[in-house]
Parts: structure tokens; sequence; C-alpha cells
């Protein structure tokens, strides 16, 4: 019987596209690791993540399903404390994967919600303010078990951060448990290096944290090694996010401030789990996955002044925003046994879509009520790829607006970035169109010639919603119906 491949996803937090010397040759940064890696396999030059921020993207790779779908989040992200978007029995990859005999494993940051236990059975707040510090603090029953976190959605071991590392509360959980109770408030701290003020244990260190992930992955690869059981290792770190904590004896290798420096390490560190991997002897049969969450934040233009580095490369727009370097993000598979070394795919492709490709290839048969928005991309993989893969995709900025990829045209359903910016141009103009073969770089605004696109892509989106999916198949329940606020602008459009 042949094994089943392992599978190892590497997921870095707001690293940009222009953040790796293989994609942007003008790059600041060296990243030898993840340029090997690449060689190694298949590199994506047109991946993008389900949103332009973090907790979104995070539910779609495990799901296989747009998180705007839910009612709980169609814009912005979670906090530290808040409840878990994965719920009800939800399937995810870790759930269907562990049916087929897989040990599953997430270690590092989580922040896709988990419901904590609190002493007098109020909701904790998302967010700790100044005021609400040490009220929070003593709401939670740090003793009580987590619920609806990384073990209900079918890992079997979890070690991490319930959040951003910039988010309390400062403290390692365990499976579905505090390692150590919060016994001091935190203050916070700004600029490269913040966070927000909030409970945590006294011992805390923020540079501590990403090796401490790097090390428990490591020790889970080998340990794995030693049994006949294929293993999903969901790897989520904690930067290039701020706060931007590289240890001390990588400060100042990078050239291109605290921010290089900080993805110098980080490049190291997927260095070593490829080294763990090969070590192990499983290097032929174990799929390696390395990608990001969403673009670069804001902050980091600074950087083309500062250092001539632009972790966006030329693409318009960072983190939150809908332009393309909001949600265009690094992505590499290696798997030496079957994916063919050195190539490349201007493909487009989805970070949703790693659920129903690893289905595909551990022949899972996926349910109506799973991989929703995923397609497989085994094709691709495996060099039979046909036609393209998927014609559409919708891109969902920080404030919940809509983007919208069919073919080469991309249509966004605002003005300005739909994150960070609120103003497009002088004229006011409320949509944008981009010829994305012609105009990859986003720099003129066509809608105004083709009326006919804004009328198909307005149906398009509204059968989207109304069937709970975009791949073939059963229509699934819709979640708060005709709360779409994304499609106002277009529906009221008048040319």
């Amino acid at each position: 019987m042949e094994k089943k491949p392992n599978v190892i996803y590497f997921l870095c937090d707001d690293l940009g596209w222009g953040d790796v010397s293989l994609l942007n040759p003008e790059s600041k940064i060296e990243t030898p690791n993840i340029d090997k890696l690449g060689s190694s396999g298949l590199v994506f030059t047109d991946a993008h993540s389900g949103s332009a921020v973090c907790t979104p993207s995070r539910y779609s790779i495990l799901t296989g399903r747009y998180c705007w779908r839910t009612k709980e989040l169609k814009e912005d992200v979670n906090g530290g404390f808040s409840p878990g978007l994965i719920r009800d029995g939800r399937k995810t990859l870790a759930s269907e994967l562990k049916k087929q005999g897989y040990s599953t494993a997430c270690i590092g940051k989580w922040h896709i919600g988990m419901d904590w236990s609190v002493s007098e059975g109020s909701l904790p707040m998302q967010y700790l303010s100044d005021e609400m510090e040490d009220d929070v603090q003593y709401r939670i029953d740090y003793l009580k078990d987590i619920k609806n976190g990384p073990l209900d959605a079918g890992f079997d071991y979890y070690y991490g951060l319930s959040a951003s590392l910039d988010m309390p509360p400062y403290t390692w959980l365990e499976n579905n448990r505090v390692v150590d109770i919060p016994d001091i408030i935190i203050s916070g701290e700004y600029g490269e290096r913040c966070f927000r003020t909030g409970v945590g244990v006294s011992d805390w260190t923020h540079e501590s944290v990403l090796p401490t992930i790097i090390n428990k992955s490591k020790n889970y690869i080998t340990e794995c090694s030693k049994t006949d059981k294929p293993f999903f290792l969901y790897l989520p770190i904690n930067g290039p996010h701020t706060p931007i904590v590289p240890k001390k004896e990588w400060i100042g290798k990078s050239g291109c401030g605290l921010y290089g420096d900080f993805i110098m390490e980080i490049d190291d560190y997927l260095g070593q789990i490829s080294d763990t991997v090969k070590k192990a002897g499983i290097e032929d049969n174990t799929l390696i996955i390395f990608t990001s969450d969403n673009g670069p934040e804001l902050f980091t233009h600074q950087y083309k002044e500062n250092y001539s580095h632009s972790s966006t490369w030329k693409f318009r727009g960072y983190k939150r925003d809908n332009w393309e370097g909001g949600h265009r993000v690094p992505y590499i598979i290696s798997w030496p046994s079957a994916v063919k070394a050195g190539r490349h795919t201007g493909q487009y492709v989805e970070l949703v879509d790693i659920a129903a490709t690893i289905c595909d290839l551990v022949k899972i048969k996926i349910s109506p009520d799973f991989c929703e928005d995923s397609y497989s991309m085994l094709p691709i993989l495996l060099e039979d790829q046909g036609q393209s893969l998927r014609d559409f995709g919708i891109h969902h900025s920080s404030r919940g607006y809509w983007a919208v990829r069919m073919g080469k045209w991309k249509l966004l359903l605002h003005s300005g970035s739909g994150g960070n910016e609120t103003a497009c141009s002088e004229d006011g103009d409320i949509v944008q169109l981009y010829d994305m073969e012609k105009d990859p770089f986003e720099s003129e605004n066509i809608y105004k010639e083709h009326p006919e696109l804004l009328l198909s892509i307005k149906q398009f989106c509204t059968d989207l919603i109304k069937n709970g999916r975009s791949t073939a198949g059963m229509p699934q329940p819709v979640e708060n119906e005709g709360d779409w606020s994304q499609l106002v602008d277009l529906l009221d459009l008048s040319i």
C-alpha cells in the first residue's frame, strides 16, 4: 500500500511577496532557505490569501470555505479572547486527515478564536483596553478547559498562542489549557515592537516565542518520523507580524532594519524545518507548503525610502487592502517524490484551495458541507494542468469589502483600497476595474469602459452568496442572508 504523504504547512504572518528574494530580484533581504525550497518544488507567482488580514485567511485554509460566509466575521480580525469561528462540528482539513489515520498538530499562532471560560458567565472583550485590563484578567477562569479551539477543529495536539503576538494573553496554551496562568499586566509598546497592554506571565519574552514554536515543531517532526503514521503539521508562525522581535544574534545581519533581520531569522527557521525532515529520512514523501496569510504591514513602506526595499515589490497596497499588495502572497509547494523541481506557474490560485488539494491527494471524498470554495491544485502540482484551475476569486479587505477576480479582470467593489485608504481618485469613482494582464499594478481604472462586466459580475456575486458555495455541488445554507453591504455600490451603480 502506498504510504500517504506527510504535510507541513509553514504559514508566515504578514510576509510580503517582495520580501522573498526568489520573487523579488530587487529585494534587499536575503532568503536563501525560502529560495532553496522554491528551487526544489513549485513556485506560484499569482497566489492569493483569502483575505487581506489574518483571521479570515486562516479560517479559509483549514475549512476550504471563505470566511465572509460566516455570520460572525465579515470584516476585521479576532482578538486573543474572541470566541471560536470553527464550531458546530464544521469539518476541517485536520479533522478529515485525522479520519485517514494522520497524526495532526497545530504549533504556533491560532487566531481563529476559541471559547474561554469566564467566572461570571459574561463574554470577554475582544480587545483589552487600559480601562478593562484588570476586569478582563479576573473574569477569565484560566483553570478551565478552552472549547472550540484547535482540538475541536481536528488537531490531536496544540501548542501556541491564542492570537497574534501583539494581543494578550501573553501565555502559552497547550491542548485546551494555558501552560501558565497570567499573573501580571504587561505594558504595551509602540513602533516596530508594537503590542497591546494586557495580561501575561511574569517571565514572558516576545523574542523567545518564534524559537519555541520552531523547536516544538522540530521535535514533533522527529517523533512522528519514528512511527508508521503520516502526519499533518500546521505551523503558523508569529512573524514578521509585529512585534518585530528578532533574536539578538540576528540584529543587524540583514542591513535592512529589524524587519529584514526578523525575516532572515524566519528564513533560517524554515531551513531548520527542512533539515529536520531530511535528517528524519522522510524528505521524499513530505509536502512542505510555504506561504503567508496576507501582505505586509503598512509600516513597511518606510523601508522603500530607508533601505530601497519594497515588501510588495511593484504591487499597489498593503495588508488590509484589496489592491494586490494586500493579498498576493509568496506560495511554494515542495514534494520531492511527486512535484518536479524548479517549476514556476502563473496560474491563479488561492490559499483556500489547499484543503481540496490535500483531500484529492489523499483520496478523501469531500462531502457537500466541506471545501465549499476550495479547488484542487493537484493537476498543477503533477503538471497535468489542462485548463485554468479557477477562473475567479474573491478578495476580502479588512473592512469587509470585496474585490472580484474573473480571468484577467479584477473589480474592486469600493473606492480606495478597501482597507488602509479611503479615497481612490479626485473623480470619486466608487468601483475600480483593472485588466490584470495589461495592468498588474492597478494604475488605470477602466470600469466606465466595460459596463457589461459590472452586470455579469453582479450576477455572479449574487449567485455565489445564494448557493453557499462556489464549487460544484449541493447548495449550502446561507448565514445572514441579505446582509451583504459589500455589494451595495455595485447594485446601485448606474452606467
